[in-house]
């Protein structure tokens, strides 16, 4: 009888003694994963301020090459405008009207042209001759969308901030789901002394090991934190 209680006893502490290490350790990986959680919630925080700040860039940097275009495109229309007279003056026999306009043709291109338009322009002019019908340098290939290539480029960063964003919101959301398991089996470990049945002790000690086992998988399963880095924390 008296061997009978003893080895009763003895189960019950080492229940107890594997509880009490559950409870530590479960408490260690709540109190973990509560802290990577905050961490790609401040993250979540950053990307998303920084694709808002780079879309207000991008979208001021669109606005500016559409402004630029037009001033391109005005100052295209003045040069083709003197190139039509010029192509008169030349019908004409005019030698020397043709011979002003074409000074004022080179003039006002190494004034008002950008490298880009110039560049576009005499592109333009090769095709004209090759072909004989006049060809707009912004039918070349490529040169309207060099207009936005910053701005496209900021926008681009900006969607990728985006999705960064919304990476970390939604690992955040799974440590957080992990945060809530691990909570359920510190209270099912915490209330297994109110019961005084042997079973039913090892019964809710064997569902919180499952549950522990699944927030313990699922956990490992969830990426990192962007940057993450434990040394930096103790100035390593």
């Amino acid at each position: 009888m008296e061997s009978t209680i003893k080895e009763k006893k003895s189960r019950e502490e080492r229940l107890e003694l594997v509880v009490v290490i559950m409870l530590g350790i479960t408490a260690l990986l709540t109190a973990w994963a509560t802290w990577i959680g905050s961490l790609h919630g401040g993250n979540q925080a950053g990307n998303y301020t920084l694709s808002n700040n780079l879309a207000a860039e991008g979208n001021s940097e669109y606005v500016a090459a559409i402004q630029v275009m037009m001033q391109d495109t005005m100052a295209y229309n003045d040069v083709y405008r003197m190139m039509i007279d010029q192509v008169y003056a030349e019908e004409n026999g005019d030698e020397l009207e043709y011979e002003k306009l074409d000074h004022m043709i080179d003039q006002y291109v190494s004034a008002n042209f950008t490298p880009e338009l110039a560049e576009a322009f005499v592109w333009a002019v090769e095709q004209s001759d090759a072909t004989g019908e006049t060809v707009s340098p912004f039918e070349m290939e490529g040169f309207e969308d060099s207009y936005f290539v910053a701005a496209n480029d900021l926008l681009t960063q900006s969607e990728e901030a985006l999705a960064q964003g919304t990476k970390d919101n939604t690992n955040g959301d799974a440590y957080g789901l992990v945060t809530v398991i691990y909570s359920v089996v510190l209270f099912l470990l915490g209330i297994v002394g109110t019961f005084k049945g042997m079973k039913n002790r090892i019964g809710l000690i064997c569902i919180s090991g499952a549950a522990f086992l699944i927030a313990m998988i699922y956990m490992l399963t969830i990426p990192m934190p962007t940057g993450f880095s434990l040394s930096s924390f103790f100035g390593a």
